[in-house]
């Protein structure tokens, strides 16, 4: 009896005196010969099978880390777009807190050239009038508190370049070399960012 090769069982094209060539060598060469020979036929095509596979898991882990770099690149670009968001809405003031600073300077200045000595009852309109710049100082710095702006006055601390701006430096008696001696205008900062350097006099070792 004749053994079929596989190709002849699942090759309609294959035809009938190929069959006959199959058969004669079978006879010839004995069944081991064709055995053989589907063995070697089928060695071959799992190790086609097992490149394609390997490729095929090259493929995956390729498209894999190309996935995951998209989404951490996604994610980097939303948590900066938010950051940039949240910054927006905190310093978007900024250059109108400025103009206001200069309101603030100009209402400082107008109480401390006040003589406290004439202010008394005996002066009411000097006495109503100081109160009143008094009270829109406070008032003002209140407002500037609400939205995240702080007055830095930093007379007797150690001199920080983030924050203050030296015009000089001298000898002051009874100052640390170093520290800040003399405020000549305060400075601010807003939600933590200085917003204008304190303008000082540093004191040094004489």
């Amino acid at each position: 009896m004749l053994i079929r090769s596989r190709r002849a069982c699942f090759n309609p094209e294959f035809s009938h005196w190929q069959l006959m060539v199959e058969a004669a060598t079978q006879q010839k060469n004995g069944p081991g010969s064709v055995e053989e020979a589907e063995k070697t036929e089928q060695s071959t095509a799992d190790k086609v099978l097992t490149e394609e596979k390997g490729q095929l898991e090259e493929q995956l882990k390729e498209m894999t880390d190309k996935y995951k770099r998209a989404l951490a690149d996604t994610e980097n670009l939303r948590t900066r777009s938010q950051r940039m968001v949240e910054d927006a809405k905190l310093y978007g003031i900024q250059s109108f807190c400025k103009d206001l600073l200069e309101v603030a300077d100009i209402l400082e200045k107008a109480t401390e050239s006040v003589p406290k000595e004439e202010v008394t009852s005996q002066n009411p309109h000097l006495k109503n009038l100081y109160d009143g710049l008094v009270m829109t100082e406070v008032q003002i710095q209140k407002v500037f508190t609400k939205h995240g702006l702080v007055k830095i006055n930093p007379e007797g601390q150690k001199f920080n370049p983030y924050e203050h701006e030296a015009l000089f430096q001298a000898p002051v008696e009874g100052k640390e070399p170093g520290t800040v001696a003399v405020v000549t205008k305060v400075g601010y900062k807003l939600h933590g960012r200085t917003l204008r350097p304190a303008l000082v006099g540093v004191a040094k070792a004489s």
